[in-house]
């Protein structure tokens, strides 16, 4: 279940009821898949084979439909990181940039865990997302965010996207962005 830290008072927030309602408030989507639905083999695995991601993807068809369906998505993929990825250090360090999109960035975390960090309303600043398998986010088009891996850096995730050719990140300069 994802638990927000708001930055600037390591505040936490915790229980679906209450992410939900705060994220709803910062104007991103936050949704809960059955986690336990994927098979038992592939909910540990990091580093998957095509054969692989495509089960991933006909286990949770239903649920990618539906929200692709209300969104306006047209197609989908499988993101699967690691420290069995190659470059995996050069990737996060280009992912780990505030940035924006010209359209939603959604993540439907299927295994592992990974952090969305996002700029919010001004009373509240930049907070942190912590997702685990079953959490779905996304952050609207604009909204200066990134995403990263957690301590144990594994995650497999489907991503949504309205332009097929998938993202292109706008870098947002931000002097009040501190990592922390």
């Amino acid at each position: 279940m994802a638990e927000i830290r708001i930055r600037n008072t390591n505040e936490r927030i915790s229980g679906e009821a209450n992410v939900k309602a705060f994220l709803d408030k910062q104007e991103v989507l936050y949704e809960h898949w059955n986690a336990a639905k994927l098979p038992a083999e592939l909910q540990g695995k990091f580093s998957l084979t095509d054969e692989e991601k495509s089960q991933i993807l006909a286990t949770y068809d239903e649920e990618i439909r539906d929200l692709a369906s209300r969104r306006g998505y047209r197609t989908w993929d499988i993101v699967a990181l690691s420290d069995a990825t190659p470059n995996l250090d050069e990737l996060l360090k280009k992912f780990e940039q505030v940035h924006t999109h010209t359209e939603d960035e959604v993540r439907a975390i299927t295994a592992g865990k990974g952090i969305f960090i996002i700029k919010g309303t001004d009373d509240v600043g930049y907070f942190d997302v912590e997702l685990e398998a079953g959490d779905v986010i996304s952050v609207p088009e604009h909204k200066p965010h990134f995403f990263t891996l957690m301590e144990n850096r594994q995650i497999v995730a489907v991503r949504l996207f309205i332009e097929t050719e998938g993202w292109i990140a706008h870098p947002f300069e931000d002097p009040t962005f501190q990592k922390a």
